[in-house]
C-alpha cells in the first residue's frame, strides 16, 4: 500500500465475557497473525478487547499485543484497563495503538462522560472508571491516528479535538450490542467522519449469535464498509480523497463535485468564538 492507502483488518469478535476474558488475548494474537498474512497494515479491535473488563485486573494484554504487532509488522488498536487502585477498583479505560516498530503503545484514556457510574453494575464491566483529560494523536506511516471510545461518539467535541490536532484516521471502537441505540449510533459514526473530514472506524464485541454488531468504516462522503456479523473483515482504505477535501475551500458550487463540505477544519473555523460556545463563568457573553 502507498502512503495514501492502507489495508484494515476490522475485527468484530465473538468474545469471551468475564471471568473467561483472558482467553481473548490468545484469540487477538491469532487475529493479528491472520490479518498480517492477508496484507493488513492496521488491525482494529473493539472497546475493552482483549481485556480485562473488571477490577482488580487479573491480566494485562499489552505485552502480547506489542509483541505480535512488531513480529507481524502491523499497527494494532486494542482495548484494556489501566489500573489505578485495586482496593478502590479504580481504573482508566484505555485504547492503545501498538506499532510495527515496537516500543510502548500509544495510549488514549477515555475522557467522557465523568465517572464512575458508566462501568458499574453491569454484566460485563465492573470497575470505577476515572476519566482522562488528553487528546493525543499518533503519527503512523499512513496518516495521523486519533482514538476515541464507544459512546463518546455522542460527544462531537471529542473527535473534533482529535481532528483539530491533525487526526486523519479516527478509531472509535464500541463495547457491546447497541440495542435501541443502534440506528442513532450508526448515524453518528458517519457524522463524525463528515464533520471532521476523517476516516472513522468502529467495531464492537459480540457474545452470542443473537446480538447485532456494528462494524463500519466511514469516509466523509460514504460508508465504505459495514457489517452486523461476527468475523474479521479486510477493507482497503484510500486517504487521498479525504486529504483532497481537507485542502479545498468550500465554494458556492461545491455541492456539484463534493458529497461532503470541504474546508470545515480551516475555512469554516472561527477560533475567536470558542469561548462564546461555552463561556467561562464571569466572562462577557
Amino acid at each position: 500500500m502507498s502512503a495514501d492507502n492502507f489495508r484494515l483488518a476490522l475485527v468484530q469478535p465473538m468474545g469471551h465475557p468475564p471471568p473467561e476474558d483472558e482467553k481473548n488475548v490468545a484469540d487477538a494474537v491469532r487475529y493479528v497473525e491472520d490479518a498480517a498474512a492477508q496484507g493488513a497494515d492496521f488491525v482494529a479491535f473493539p472497546e475493552s478487547y482483549p481485556g480485562p473488563w473488571r477490577m482488580p485486573a487479573t491480566f494485562d494484554p499489552t505485552e502480547a499485543m506489542e509483541e505480535v504487532a512488531k513480529r507481524c509488522g502491523v499497527y494494532v488498536q486494542y482495548g484494556t484497563l489501566e489500573p489505578l487502585d485495586n482496593e478502590k477498583k479504580t481504573a482508566h479505560n484505555l485504547l492503545n495503538l501498538a506499532r510495527p516498530a515496537g516500543g510502548p503503545s500509544g495510549r488514549y484514556r477515555r475522557t467522557h462522560p465523568p465517572g464512575p457510574w458508566i462501568y458499574t453494575g453491569g454484566g460485563i464491566w465492573e470497575f470505577q472508571y476515572v476519566a482522562g483529560n488528553e487528546y493525543p494523536v499518533f503519527e503512523t506511516q499512513y496518516g495521523q491516528v486519533g482514538m476515541a471510545m464507544c459512546s463518546e461518539v455522542y460527544m462531537p467535541e471529542v473527535t473534533r479535538a482529535l481532528s483539530l490536532r491533525g487526526a486523519e484516521i479516527i478509531f472509535l471502537p464500541a463495547g457491546v450490542d447497541k440495542k435501541r441505540l443502534w440506528g442513532t449510533w450508526r448515524n453518528l459514526i458517519w457524522s463524525r467522519a463528515i464533520e471532521n473530514l476523517a476516516i472513522v472506524i468502529t467495531t464492537q464485541n459480540l457474545f452470542d449469535k443473537s446480538q447485532r454488531g456494528l462494524a463500519m468504516v466511514a469516509t466523509p462522503e460514504e460508508v465504505i464498509f459495514e457489517s452486523t456479523k461476527a468475523g474479521m473483515f479486510m477493507v482497503d482504505v484510500d486517504l487521498e480523497r479525504m486529504r483532497e477535501l481537507r485542502e479545498q475551500n468550500d465554494e458556492v458550487t461545491s455541492s456539484g463535485q463534493n458529497a461532503a463540505k470541504a474546508g470545515v477544519l480551516r475555512q469554516w473555523q472561527r477560533p475567536e468564538l470558542y469561548d462564546k460556545f461555552f463561556p467561562k463563568e464571569g466572562a462577557a457573553s
